[in-house]
């Protein structure tokens, strides 16, 4: 059975404790209120921060929900470092599926999905890009250890957005289908050898319209939409 993350753990320094307030105060709020019905004055009773002190760093309730999204991935699923690939894949994922499954998890998603902009020209948000990146990392430490390893957007495509889509959608994944999922990653032909040329991200053209849409294009939306805009666990 899937647990519920556990609160984070109160940062020093001033800036940091009023970020830390006023998230907290917008997850406590989101549980039993609707995003629309979020305003700068409501999170600045629930929180005790001033609504000026507000107003100055984030300006708006959608600016507010960006940057609650974008702490979100590094709260509740941190990537871990075991040593071996399929360690960092197993960890990162059962993490990933725990948290979509709790509480903290579903109002994280509720705030990202709220402040997605619509349009076909929407580039990837800064939340994916940044965790994009961390799990790049995550591969370069296996290929360096001499593991085979598969792309960055093979683990975003086969992994993070069955995940994130589940959430949305149906029921949340549990620890079993994510290590599930990570099993076909493993296996799936484009994990590579060490030593062998990887192809590039590929840079998808933006969709004509809704039926246009390719499924690669689709699972950046998905993740992105899950993540965040920045709008980066």
């Amino acid at each position: 059975m899937a647990t519920s993350p556990q609160p984070v753990q109160r940062p020093h320094g001033r800036s940091a404790r009023v970020r830390y307030q006023v998230h907290r105060a917008v997850i406590d709020l989101l549980a039993d209120r609707t995003v629309d019905e979020l305003s700068i004055p409501l999170v600045a009773e629930r929180s005790g921060v001033h609504q000026a002190t507000i107003y100055r760093r984030w300006g708006s309730i959608p600016a507010l929900l960006s940057d609650l999204a974008a702490a979100g991935p590094a709260r509740t699923s941190p990537l871990p470092d075991t040593g071996t690939l399929r360690g960092d894949l197993d960890g990162y994922a059962t993490a990933v599926a725990d948290s979509l499954s709790g509480p903290l998890g579903v109002l994280m998603l509720r705030a990202a999905v709220s402040n997605i902009r619509p349009g076909p020209d929407r580039g990837p948000s800064a939340i994916l890009l940044e965790r994009t990146r961390q799990l790049q990392d995550m591969l370069d430490r296996a290929e360096a250890r001499g593991e085979s390893r598969p792309s960055v957007d093979e683990l975003l495509e086969l992994v993070v957005a069955p995940l994130y889509f589940h959430a949305l959608f149906g029921p949340p994944a549990d620890a079993e289908h994510a290590r599930h999922l990570v099993d076909r990653l493993l296996a799936s032909p484009g994990t590579r050898q060490p030593g062998k040329a990887i192809p590039r991200a590929r840079r998808r053209p933006a969709p004509a319209g809704p039926a246009a849409t390719a499924p690669g294009q689709l699972t950046a939306r998905v993740h992105n939409g899950a993540h965040g805009q920045a709008q980066p666990s």
